[in-house]
């Protein structure tokens, strides 16, 4: 009998990327998993797995069927994916050296991952010592249509390759097509979170540090996370100046918390710095555990922020939610996977990617819906994905 392998990035601190592993793990019960990345990490003191590089798997002779278990992996680039993996000094140093030029970044993720691929989460056939079948679930690759030719076309063979694909936007489904390759639009798996763990979720929120604050603001909280690149002062006075206003407005308190702690995602610093700025009370979420962030989220009035899966949790629990992304973002003109996900997905009701000027307005708005029209929306989009997922699954 062949192995299972899921694979993603389960080897880098990541809520949407850890949770993946769980969902799919629970769509496959009493099958013998691997769970495999791009390198060998021990996520579990986060709620994650203990994960094993998937370059060493592939060359074992024992037959493997494949699972790409989610999440925005067709265009990350082989030394953003090295970076990523690496301890935070030695990211840091990596990342200021090959941010600037990119001269020597392709020998030296090679020498990180093991691996030549250019793109590393996006594994091909012709990889394995012994293949078997390769699925991708629900991924995205919102810029593929402009990510270099070489990349795209490594992740095009493998595509074409696989034995079957499923992406979660629009925009991706449309970059395959052009290139002749057919997927099926399926909502990201994070939908699926609430039905699958919902209880454990909700169990974890009445301990540690989620019950401390709902004890800290009886009247409820607005869950709110953003990335370190909103960490420049102009971008953090104009956060702190919108939160206010909506604390304000509604009564809810503000708790920031981390998405994600590997590089290029969350740091308490700029959270800090923000809360200095605020007149009203903020809590600094420190847990990074998956299963924390979830009650977190589970047990707020709404979410905001700039993590597409801190949405995608708030959503399976039929909250309401806002998205914003880091002023890059927003005036760098190419498309963004919030605005993806929300084209393809989200209700007319609820506020998309808002302007950071408006984020209190876009709070406002999303507090406006109807709970039972968010309960079931939520529940549409998990029938859809439960669907989706069997396909490939028979």
């Amino acid at each position: 009998m062949p192995r299972t392998v899921l694979f993603g990035a389960f080897d880098r601190h990541n809520l949407g990327d850890l949770l993946f592993a769980h969902v799919v793990a629970a769509l496959l019960p009493g099958q013998d998993l691997v769970f495999a990345g791009i390198a060998d990490r021990d996520l579990t003191a986060w709620g994650g797995h203990r994960v094993e590089a998937l370059a060493r798997l592939a060359e074992e002779p024992r037959p493997a069927n494949v699972i790409v278990a989610g999440g925005e992996v067709l265009t990350c680039e082989a030394w953003q994916a090295a970076v990523m993996v690496l301890p935070d000094d030695e990211a840091n140093a990596a990342a200021a050296r090959f941010g600037r030029q990119a001269e020597g970044r392709a020998e030296w993720a090679q020498r990180i991952l093991g691996t030549a691929r250019r793109a590393p989460y996006a594994p091909a056939k012709s990889m394995f010592a012994c293949p078997g079948r390769l699925i991708y679930n629900t991924v995205g690759g919102v810029e593929l249509a402009t990510s270099g030719t070489d990349l795209r076309g490594e992740v095009m063979a493998a595509l074409r390759g696989a034995d079957f694909v499923t992406v979660r936007d629009r925009v991706t489904q449309a970059a395959l097509a052009a290139e002749g390759i057919a997927a099926a639009l399926v909502p990201d798996c994070g939908a699926l979170v609430a039905e699958l763990f919902g209880d454990r979720i909700r169990e974890r929120g009445l301990q540690g540090e989620p019950a401390a604050v709902r004890v800290a603001f009886p009247q409820g909280y607005l869950a709110v996370q953003f990335s370190a690149d909103c960490g420049d002062d102009a971008t953090l006075a104009t956060l702190a100046r919108e939160l206010d206003a909506a604390a304000q407005a509604t009564g809810c308190g503000i708790v920031f918390f981390r998405a994600g702690t590997a590089p290029w995602h969350d740091a308490l610093e700029p959270y800090r710095r923000t809360a200095r700025r605020m007149q009203n009370r903020v809590y600094l979420f420190e847990s990074a555990d998956i299963w924390d962030i979830c009650a977190l989220i589970e047990g707020s009035r709404g979410y905001a922020g700039t993590s597409l899966h801190g949405r995608i949790v708030a959503g399976a629990f039929a909250l309401p939610r806002v998205s914003f992304v880091p002023p890059d973002v927003a005036t760098g003109g190419k498309p963004c996977k919030q605005d993806a996900f929300v084209a393809a997905w989200e209700m007319e009701e609820l506020p998309g990617v808002v302007p950071l000027d408006d984020l209190a307005a876009g709070i406002a708005q999303a507090l406006r819906a109807g709970p039972l029209q968010l309960a079931a929306h939520s529940a549409r989009l998990a029938g859809l994905c439960r669907a989706g997922c069997a396909q490939w699954i028979e």
